[in-house]
C-alpha cells in the first residue's frame, strides 16, 4: 500500500553504483565473471543506469583493475546506461579505447581530502578536471561530477556549505550535466542535506550519494526529495564505502531506498524481488550477509 506525501516527486531515477563504489571496498577480489552477471542481474530487474567499474590505477583500487576485461565481456542491454569512473586523462583514453559513451569525474570539497584521495590542491584539481572533461565532450561522452565530503570531512570537521557550491558550480559550468553530492562519511542530516541543495538553487541539476553510518541515509534522502533532487545514487545491498576514508560505512542500500519509495507511491522501475535475489547472491560470494535491511527481512521470507 502507498501513501503519497506532497511535496515529492512521482518518480525517482537510481544511479546503481554497486559495481563500482560498492565492489571497490570489498576485501576481496571478485572474478570478472562474477562482476558481468552482477551487472546484467542488476539490469535484468529494471536499472536503468549502472555505473560498471572505474578506470582508475590497479595499485590505488586493485579490485577495478578488471575494468578493461569487464567491459568486452559486458552484455548491453538496449535502454541501459553504462557509466565509468575517469580519475584522469589515461583514465579517459581507455575509456575511450573501450567505446563507453558516459564518464563520471570525482572532486573534492575539502583540501585534505583533495590531498589525500586526488594529490591534488582543491584549486589544483581543477586542472586535471578541465581537459577531461573538454576531452570527453568533444568526443561525445556525457559527462557526470561526484564531489565526496560535502557535508564533513574527518580531517578538517563540517564541510561550509559555500564551499562545496563553489567546487560544484565550477563542475557544472565545465559541461558536466549532473553533479552527485557526496556525504562521504555519513554526517549529513535532513536539515543540513536541505540546506546545502537550497544554496545550490537549481536540484534539477544535482544528484546525492549518502552513506548510512549514523543511520541518517534514508532521511537525508527524503530531505533530498523534498528539495526537488530526483536522482539518487545508491547500492545494492548496501555493500560499499570509501577506500579513502576509514570512518565511511556503507552506501544506502539500493533495496532500502525502493522499499521506502515504494511506499510513498514513487516510481523506481525497479523489481524489489530480483534486487533482493541478486543481493543474497552476492552476499554468499562475498562470504558476509548484505547489510540491507530489506534484503535481510525478505530474504528470511
Amino acid at each position: 500500500m502507498a501513501y503519497l506525501m506532497e511535496g515529492l516527486p512521482r518518480q525517482v531515477t537510481i544511479y546503481e553504483v554497486g559495481p563500482r563504489d560498492g565492489l571497490q571496498n570489498e576485501s576481496a577480489v571478485i572474478p570478472v565473471e562474477v562482476k558481468a552477471e552482477f551487472i546484467d542481474r542488476l539490469a535484468d530487474a529494471g536499472h536503468k543506469v549502472i555505473e560498471a567499474t572505474s578506470f582508475v590505477h590497479p595499485k590505488w583500487v586493485p579490485q577495478l583493475a578488471d575494468a578493461d576485461e569487464l567491459l568486452a565481456r559486458l552484455p548491453r542491454r538496449p535502454g541501459v546506461r553504462y557509466p565509468v569512473l575517469v580519475p584522469n586523462p589515461r583514465g579517459l583514453d581507455r575509456a575511450l579505447e573501450r567505446g563507453v559513451d558516459e564518464i563520471a569525474i570525482f572532486a573534492s570539497a575539502t583540501e585534505t581530502f583533495a590531498a589525500k584521495n586526488l594529490n591534488r590542491s582543491l584549486e589544483s584539481q581543477f586542472e586535471m578536471f578541465e581537459p577531461v572533461v573538454a576531452r570527453a565532450l568533444e568526443s561525445g561522452l556525457r559527462v557526470r561530477a561526484y564531489v565526496s565530503m560535502c557535508f564533513g570531512d574527518p580531517w578538517e570537521g563540517p564541510t561550509p556549505i559555500s564551499q562545496v557550491v563553489t567546487v560544484g558550480e565550477r563542475l557544472l559550468g565545465l559541461g558536466c550535466y549532473e553533479l552527485s553530492l557526496g556525504d562521504t562519511i555519513g554526517v549529513g542530516t535532513p536539515g543540513h542535506v536541505t540546506a546545502l541543495i537550497e544554496a545550490f538553487g537549481r536540484p534539477e541539476r544535482l544528484a546525492v550519494h549518502f552513506h548510512d553510518t549514523y543511520g541518517q541515509a534514508l532521511g537525508n534522502t527524503l530531505a533530498a526529495l523534498r528539495a526537488g533532487v530526483t536522482t539518487v545514487d545508491a547500492s545494492t545491498g548496501g555493500i560499499g564505502g570509501c577506500p579513502y576514508a576509514e570512518s565511511a560505512t556503507g552506501n544506502l542500500a539500493t533495496e532500502d531506498l525502493v522499499w521506502m519509495l515504494r511506499g510513498l507511491g514513487i516510481e523506481t522501475g525497479l523489481d524489489l524481488g530480483k534486487l533482493v535475489s541478486t543481493s543474497t547472491w552476492l552476499a554468499g560470494l562475498l562470504g558476509r550477509p548484505s547489510p540491507s535491511r530489506v534484503v535481510q527481512a525478505l530474504s528470511k521470507g
